[in-house]
């Protein structure tokens, strides 16, 4: 006797929903309505009945890839993508561009949405916020992060070691002369590793140094609406933070930003404040990208090839595409790929103003 073709109607009689509701949590649609609990059950009872979406029952070998953003309003993430998207023209592989604003809720939906649709591999720009979903879904899609080194990921990375740019940009400003530092960075929190690294290198190379000085650290939480809705923020951040830190430590005479976005900010404030850079205060930032080399900013920052980085993700996980490997605990490999960041001394550091 032939199967009984199962329907969606099917799947709501024994979830206890409506079609509509089956149907967008099936198509990864509008997830945010439903709970975590919903979303398991319907997905369990499509498994056990054996549904096939049109999607599903067409075998053809899939060329798109998901790549997970926070913003593209800093050119670090923008130019990451472009050097994702230049490499993946070259292989001829389709992308999807989803940003989460270092939003949790928006991270776990793009992964709903991976799980019913046709996609081939999943690529982080950053590291996701949601380790174990993450590594969940890396049984079903080959996946790869571009960003800080993370030993609780289990599956392919492209990392860039934060804390050793962190120890050079603090040993390019001590041997200026510089001993009193100031950090300031937006949140500043374990899902945001790459900006506590780098402030941990600071403090590392200021100890082998024996700077008795402490690192004065300004940091302001920003939540992620705050992200969505002010594309301006990091520089703002950077802005409001500098003015803080010149009233309150006015013996600081160099200034480390969490990235160059930042730096900008704080370079606005201390020329806004009447003092001038580098002669009344240094000024650094991480990432290198293509503002800082504009003369009138001058930018001293740290090189961490983001097109590159982006092209060898890419790379990555079409190897792993041709070859159908998704992780599959103690038998596949997992790749780690470590970028070494390089120093790039530009006009807005110098020695120490004399009177410190």
């Amino acid at each position: 006797m032939r199967k009984k073709k199962v329907t969606l109607q099917d799947i709501a009689d024994k979830a206890e929903l409506s079609t509509a509701s089956v149907s967008m949590i099936i198509s990864g649609k509008k997830l945010s309505r439903f709970s975590r609990d919903t979303i398991d059950r319907v997905t369990q009872i499509t498994k056990e009945l054996e549904y096939k979406t049109r999607k599903q029952k067409d075998t053809r070998y899939s060329d798109t890839i998901i790549i997970i953003c926070p913003s593209v309003y800093n050119p670090y993430y923008a130019t990451l993508i472009q050097g994702m998207e230049m490499q993946a023209f070259k292989l001829g592989l389709r992308t999807i561009i989803r940003n989460t604003y270092w939003d949790m809720s928006v991270e776990e939906d793009i992964f709903s949405y991976a799980q019913h649709s046709q996609i081939a591999a999943i690529v982080f720009a950053m590291i996701p916020q949601m380790e174990k979903l993450a590594l969940e879904l890396c049984k079903n899609f080959p996946m790869v992060a571009v960003g800080d080194y993370n030993d609780n990921l289990k599956f392919d990375t492209i990392d860039l070691n934060n804390f050793d740019a962190g120890r050079k940009v603090a040993r390019h400003l001590l041997n200026l002369g510089h001993k009193k530092i100031a950090y300031i960075s937006t949140s500043l929190n374990s899902y945001h590793s790459a900006r506590v690294r780098r402030r941990n290198g600071l403090l590392e190379e200021m100890k082998l140094q024996n700077i008795q000085e402490e690192l004065i650290v300004c940091s302001y939480n920003v939540e992620s609406l705050i992200e969505l809705n002010n594309v301006d923020i990091e520089y703002e951040t950077g802005y409001k933070l500098a003015i803080e830190c010149l009233k309150d430590h006015p013996e600081v005479t160099a200034i480390v930003a969490i990235n160059d976005m930042v730096a900008y900010g704080i370079m606005d404030a201390i020329i806004d404040c009447g003092f001038s850079i580098p002669e009344d205060y240094s000024v650094c930032g991480f990432d290198n990208i293509f503002p800082s080399k504009f003369g009138a900013i001058g930018l001293t920052t740290v090189e961490n090839y983001i097109v590159e980085r982006g092209r060898r993700a890419i790379t990555l996980i079409y190897s792993r595409m041709q070859n159908n490997e998704v992780h599959d605990e103690g038998i596949r490999n997992v790749t780690r790929i470590e970028y070494s960041s390089k120093l790039i001394e530009r006009k807005s550091t110098s020695n120490p103003r004399k009177n410190n």
